[in-house]
This record gives structure tokens, C-alpha cells and sequence, in this order.
């Protein structure tokens, strides 16, 4: 089943009654001279498990802790945004798998030519992905980058990764002067930051949802880092966003601030449609057979990850 993101961007009172997110206005809530009816007509509710991710992105937000509870209790991921409006916090469920404590050994002792094997994996799907990207969208030359997913080893200790993520993003944006793919740089930037937040919070809550550790990475060790292990898995998805930003360039002049028509856009990224193990899928369902391909990769039920490609 299909999740839905729920973005909130203005004042709101946000509450839990019978299994249902409640949402009201405060306007309407301490208005005097309307009407009661009115006002519960004014009322909306959705509910809870249809929620996957949940964005606040307003000072004015009121959520209660009945709501939090059950929201986490059915593993929703809850964003909070900056006064930038940029996500800047993610909150997850502590426990999100019936037989998390067997699957936490699994994945912590697991072994590192293992992870090697799997990084080896993840390496040669993003750049993959990539040089798709780069080619349909930006008609750049691939040759180079398909030859080098084919060479990536064990352990990407030629580190292809960051040689292809050079000239990726080198060729992607030919366009847009002065941009280099970094967090504080001009736009798009500001677009791909935004759409990688909600795609981590997707990965996060299946890494979750699968009994796994979303700190414990296979590759990323920033000890800084609460989620080492869901920017590993997300690394094969981000050209998907990649390409949603650039058809969002494509169509707007000025791509300075991020408009609510963009939000929009970025916030469809869990149902961007993407292939993997041969069927077409929305990317928030594949992003849980890739999380539940991981455990099984952890507990040496099998040796290869389920990652999606856009063919």
C-alpha cells in the first residue's frame, strides 16, 4: 500500500481522535461569531494508516502528543522544517519490526567483505541510474560512466563513486552558471536538498520497518550521522529525484526560492514510478523490497540488494 506525505504549511491544530489525524484551523477554531456547525465542517480528518510521512513546516503548528504517539506507532516518518523552510529534524519509531532484536544482530555482525560487496552493489546502481539520467535528460556523453559501473569492485576502492559524481554533476546543469552539486550552493540546489530530505525520510522509515539500524551503515561512518545506513540505500534513488528536479528547472524561469508548486512536485517523490526486479513500482514500495532485500543480505539468505532502475 501506498502511503501518503502530508505537507502542512500553514497555522493548524493537529490531533488524534478515533484512529483519525485531526486537522483545524486556529482561525476558524477561535473565531466566536461562526457558527459550531460550521466550524466542524471546516474539521478534516485522515486516517493514521494511510499516513507515511508527515512534513510540518510552519511556527503555528500545533501537534499533539496522542498524535505523535500514534503516528510513530504506525511508522510514519515526521518532518520539521527551518525558517528557511527547508527539512531540518526527522523523527522515526524506535521499534518498527516484530523481531527487530534478532534483525539488529544480523545486521551488526554482519561481515565487511559483505559490505564491501554490498557497497559494490549500490555503487554500480546510482551510477547506473546516473548515466541515465544524464543521457535522457541532459544528452550528455555516458560512455565513460557505464564503464565505469561495470569496473567498480569490492569495496569501490577506485572510488568510481565520486569520479562519476564529478562528471554527473559537472554535465547535468551546463546551463546554470556557477553550479556544483553542494549543499549551500546556488540553485537547484536548493531543489535537490529538499526532494533528498524527503526521499531519507522515506528510506529511513522502510529501513525501519524492516528491523534494521538506520545508523549502522554498510559504507557511511560519519559519527555525526543518525542515518548512515539509510543515505547508503538511498544512493541507487537519488537520480530519480535528480530527474524530477530537472524537469522542474526545465519548466520555471526563476528556481531561487521554492514554490508551492514545486513542493508539490518534490513531495510526489514517494510515488515516482521506477522499475525494480522487473516490474514497474512506486518508489515508496520499492524502497521496502530494497530494505527487505538488505535484511536478507544481512542474514545470508541471499547476496544481491533490490535496487531500482528507470528500465
Amino acid at each position: 500500500m501506498i502511503k501518503r506525505t502530508l505537507y502542512f504549511g500553514n497555522p493548524a491544530y493537529l490531533s488524534l481522535k478515533k484512529e483519525q489525524l485531526v486537522v483545524q484551523l486556529p482561525e476558524v477554531v477561535k473565531n466566536e461569531d461562526l457558527p459550531e456547525k460550521m466550524k466542524q465542517e471546516s474539521v478534516v480528518t485522515i486516517p493514521i494508516e494511510d499516513i507515511g510521512v508527515v512534513i510540518l513546516d510552519h511556527k503555528q503548528i500545533t501537534v499533539t502528543q496522542g498524535l505523535m504517539e500514534k503516528l510513530l506507532e504506525n511508522n510514519c516518518a515526521l518532518i520539521t522544517c527551518d525558517s528557511n523552510h527547508m527539512p531540518v529534524g526527522l523523527m522515526l519509531p524506535l521499534a518498527g519490526n516484530t523481531i527487530q532484536t534478532e534483525r539488529f544482530s544480523d545486521q551488526i555482525n554482519a561481515s565487511v567483505p559483505l559490505k564491501k560487496q554490498l557497497w559494490q552493489q549500490t555503487v554500480q546502481a546510482k551510477i547506473e541510474n546516473q548515466a541515465y539520467v544524464l543521457d535522457k535528460m541532459a544528452g550528455g556523453v555516458i560512455k565513460n560512466m557505464n564503464a565505469w559501473a561495470a569496473d567498480v569492485k569490492s569495496g569501490d576502492p577506485d572510488n568510481y563513486e565520486a569520479r562519476a559524481a564529478v562528471y554527473y554533476w559537472a554535465n547535468l546543469f551546463p546551463n546554470i552558471r556557477g553550479f556544483s552539486r553542494n549543499r549551500d550552493g546556488v540553485p537547484p540546489n536548493n531543489l535537490l536538498n529538499y526532494g533528498y530530505a524527503v526521499l531519507r525520510a522515506v528510506v529511513a522509515r522502510s529501513l525501519v520497518a524492516s528491523g534494521l539500524l538506520p545508523t549502522l551503515g554498510i559504507h557511511h561512518r560519519n559519527k555525526y550521522n543518525a542515518y548512515c545506513l539509510a543515505d547508503d540505500v538511498m544512493e541507487p534513488y537519488r537520480p530519480f529525484v535528480d530527474r524530477l528536479v530537472f524537469e522542474i528547472v526545465a519548466e520555471n524561469e526563476n528556481i531561487d526560492e521554492i514554490t508551492q508548486p514545486m513542493k508539490t512536485r518534490l513531495l510526489g517523490i514517494p510515488i515516482l514510478d521506477v522499475m525494480i526486479n522487473g516490474q514497474r513500482s512506486p518508489l515508496m514500495v520499492a524502497v521496502g523490497q530494497t530494505t527487505a532485500s538488505l535484511y536478507h543480505c544481512f542474514s545470508g539468505e541471499i547476496r544481491k540488494i533490490k535496487y531500482p532502475s528507470f528500465t
